[in-house]
């Protein structure tokens, strides 16, 4: 299933007027819209069945009844599960609330990010990491520590990858790269200047991109080979990267395991011979 409102929230920024009013009625009354049929949704919405129609594929379903029929789908579950979350959305600082709140959101943000996966490119996205030569893994901030992670677990495998820590030498990784390698491409907001720079270095060389990034038409979604997109319960301008950092690991996770299973024999035998030995337990 594809979900309806979280594609909505991600894509509203980058909207037309025209499509504001109808994802803005969307959001504000999904029980409603989801009985409408396109005509009856554009004139509540006050827009055009040809706009809803181009929106619908914008949003990447095939028109509007395979949009409607997710948005029924979509707000059956969320009825099942929205008296036990109401419980962890807010908190007024005491600490069991916060607990419960951060780890809603956390939770929350997966699940959404799972409705968000497309199966196709992801299959696409390992399909380039196996046939690839190399890995180059790039990230600022937060999702420099996605990027680190990805390449710890991909250095189990033998498989060369290359990920560095200051933006400088992230330039220097990119201007370097082939076209046999693959770079995966971790920035939430896709926006990053930094970021952008060594897309664009990437693209020129004519390196494959994999991004992983939020649901919005973006200057990194743009010059990706291939987008998996990722949900944050949290604003772009926040205190830190939370439940966002746990929905890009989530996606490397994915990603990896996909890659394990893809030569599985020769994988376990490279996981097995890199194991590092712990001491053994004292009493």
């Amino acid at each position: 299933m594809k979900n309806v409102l979280v594609r909505i929230k991600q894509y509203r920024s980058a909207a037309s007027g025209a499509e504001h009013g109808v994802l803005d009625f969307i959001l504000s009354s999904p029980e409603e819209a989801a009985q409408y049929n396109v005509r009856q949704l554009a004139d509540a919405a006050y827009s055009s069945p040809s706009t809803v129609v181009r929106l619908c594929k914008k949003l990447g379903f095939e028109g509007y009844r395979d949009l409607q029929k997710s948005l029924l789908c979509e707000l059956a579950m969320r009825r099942q599960l929205q008296q036990r979350n109401e419980q962890y959305i807010g908190h007024n600082g005491q600490v069991a609330e916060v607990v419960n709140a951060v780890t809603y959101r956390n939770i929350a943000s997966l699940e959404d990010s799972m409705q968000l996966a497309d199966v196709e490119t992801v299959q696409k996205s390992v399909d380039l990491i196996c046939q690839a030569n190399s890995i180059l893994l790039f990230g600022l901030g937060a999702s420099y520590l996605v990027a680190q992670d990805a390449y710890l677990k991909f250095l189990r495998t033998d498989k060369p990858c290359s990920c560095c820590n200051d933006v400088h030498s992230q330039y220097l990784l990119a201007r370097n790269a082939k076209p046999t390698d693959v770079a995966i491409i971790i920035s939430y907001s896709g926006g990053t200047e930094e970021i952008i720079r060594c897309a664009r270095d990437l693209q020129s060389q004519g390196t494959p991109i994999i991004a992983i990034t939020r649901f919005k038409n973006s200057a990194l979604t743009q010059l990706a080979t291939c987008c998996l997109y990722v949900v944050a319960m949290e604003q772009l301008f926040r205190s830190g990267a939370m439940s966002s950092r746990i929905s890009q690991l989530n996606m490397i996770d994915i990603l990896y395991t996909l890659y394990l299973d893809h030569n599985f024999s020769r994988n376990v035998r490279y996981l097995a011979h890199t194991q590092i030995q712990k001491l053994p337990e004292t009493e």
